[in-house]
């Protein structure tokens, strides 16, 4: 099984101060991704190998369509009627983490827009090495709900089910 790194994942032009993500999908009415009615985001790339993985098709990390989080907003923005006060964007995958520069700037851009933020992450792949720790830090500032998915606690189950550690 191929070892997926953090390398090239958050892709940066050359003449660009900004984030680019990968985005797979966008699900504009989502009831079950956060509380209300959520504009979900799915990103492309995940290091894990469920065995009963609901977006298989997430998994390559250059595959889906590159984006702007000003570009995502603008859409959400869309739909913010619909949000209620419950309601705003959650993004899943795929796997969020791998993504981390674009997922800070695009919830820091909701941020400033009021717009609540929710992460759907398997946790994978998390660790307290810089630069990604500070990184962290940075998102959870502007992460108003975690969805954490965890797959199995026991660490050999995990394996089986993931190709992963936990």
């Amino acid at each position: 099984m191929a070892e997926m790194t953090l390398e090239g994942v958050d892709a940066r032009p050359e003449d660009s101060a900004f984030a680019l993500g990968r985005v797979h999908s966008i699900e504009t009415m989502g009831t079950v991704d956060g509380p209300g009615i959520r504009f979900v985001v799915f990103v492309q790339g995940c290091p894990m190998r469920c065995a009963y993985c609901h977006n298989p098709d997430t998994w390559e990390k250059n595959a889906g369509t590159p984006a702007t989080a000003e570009e995502l907003l603008d859409k959400a923005w869309r739909y913010r009627s619909y949000w209620g006060e419950k309601g705003g964007i959650t993004v899943s995958g795929g796997e969020p983490l791998l993504q981390i520069d674009f997922l800070n700037e695009l919830f820091r851009k909701a941020k400033e827009r009021g717009i609540h933020t929710a992460l759907d992450t398997s946790g994978n792949p998390f660790t307290e090495q810089e630069p990604y720790f500070s990184k962290w830090k940075e998102l959870m500032q502007n992460t108003d709900l975690v969805l954490l998915d965890i797959k199995h606690i026991d660490e050999e189950q995990h394996r089986i089910l993931t190709g992963q550690s936990n």
